[in-house]
């Protein structure tokens, strides 16, 4: 059996792990400090992200018109269009659309885990109590997002935002640890 020497991989590579560590923060910086900018960018490049995969839908589903789901392929492909251009056409009713989708979204997760504390209940299950306040946070939570779109939107970059920051500052220690692994592996 061959072993794989990892050092040199790691030596070679440790700055792309820098890299995403540097980008994550840049991009928490950016949603935390300039919020409306950074939405509307996300909006923007989810929006042509969707135009490129309608147009690989389509063609994939074309390429292939002789199988019996052809037909499927290019339905995917024009509903991405259409949601792509919708996005970047109409970004802001784009948002509220992801914002009033999230919030329903928390409201039937919150029932659903409501529903399953109970049954963890006559289970016998301890835990019962923790699935049951997490359902009840879940439906809180949709109902502010519901009932307070922007400011749900806002809130949602923030978490992003602070997620992305302590992403990147994570990536960027493991980065320099690889780094110092890979140089004492070269002084072995």
């Amino acid at each position: 059996m061959s072993t794989i020497d990892a050092g040199p991989a790691v030596k070679a590579l440790w700055w792309l792990v820098l890299l995403r560590g540097v980008l994550a923060v840049l991009f928490g910086l950016f949603a935390l400090f300039s919020p409306e900018t950074a939405l509307l960018a996300l909006i923007f490049v989810w929006g042509f992200y969707a135009l490129f995969d309608g147009i690989a839908a389509l063609a994939l589903g074309f390429r292939h018109r002789r199988t019996s789901h052809w037909g499927w392929h290019v339905l995917q492909g024009l509903v991405s269009l259409a949601a792509g251009v919708v996005a970047l056409v109409w970004p802001g009713p784009t948002v509220l659309a992801l914002v009033l989708i999230i919030g329903v979204w928390s409201i039937v997760l919150g029932v659903t885990e409501i529903a399953e504390a109970f049954s963890a209940r006559k289970s016998g299950s301890s835990s019962w109590g923790w699935l049951l306040a997490g359902g009840i946070i879940a439906i809180l939570f949709g109902i502010a997002l519901i009932f307070s779109p922007g400011a749900g939107a806002l809130a949602l970059l923030w978490i992003i935002g602070w997620f992305s920051l302590v992403f990147g500052v994570v990536f960027i220690v493991w980065a320099f640890r690889l780094r110092r692994a890979a140089k004492a592996a070269d002084v072995l």
